[in-house]
């Protein structure tokens, strides 16, 4: 299970341009749904590959379900060369993701987000119906499981105004 409390001081402190999306965004939205890891789409400029690596670097991040021992360079040279990164780290599972399904990339989902105060943190949050169209377009089953919770969270609160 991630150290979310944790992640979020490390990359606030590294300065790393990032949006919460997937099950911990679903939490803030009021899901009550458990999720393992946090799953965060990043600014993929120069800059901020450079902070992502520096951030992470200490926590060991390795590619999660990659076999004990895969050759794996933890660089901002890897990440530039890659897009999307499901880690292992000592913090717990982060996923880090360049673009995803129905969002795109960060700067694209930069307009779909909220500021929420997260363990003291300001944090960037897909906004829950955008929350809603990403899980829709992942066309996960879980994410089926989970977009009924979210629509029923989007309802009430619509009925609230």
């Amino acid at each position: 299970m991630i150290g979310l409390e944790r992640f979020l001081d490390v990359f606030d402190a590294g300065h790393v341009e990032f949006i919460v999306i997937g099950g911990i965004a679903a939490r803030v939205h009021g899901s009550g749904r458990i999720t393992q890891d946090v799953d965060v789409v990043y600014a993929r400029s120069d800059a901020n590959l450079e902070r992502i690596v520096k951030a992470l670097g200490p926590f060991k991040p390795y590619l999660r379900g990659a076999p004990p021992g895969l050759p794996f360079e933890w660089s901002a040279k890897t990440l530039k060369a890659g897009l999307n990164f499901t880690l292992i780290t000592s913090l717990g599972p982060v996923d880090i993701l360049g673009e995803v399904a129905g969002g795109g990339r960060y700067e694209d989902l930069l307009e779909h987000c909220e500021t929420h105060a997260m363990f003291g943190h300001r944090t960037l949050v897909v906004s829950l119906p955008w929350l809603i169209h990403l899980k829709r377009s992942a066309g996960r089953t879980r994410d089926f499981e989970a977009i009924a919770e979210l629509e029923l969270i989007r309802d009430v609160d619509r009925s609230k105004v």
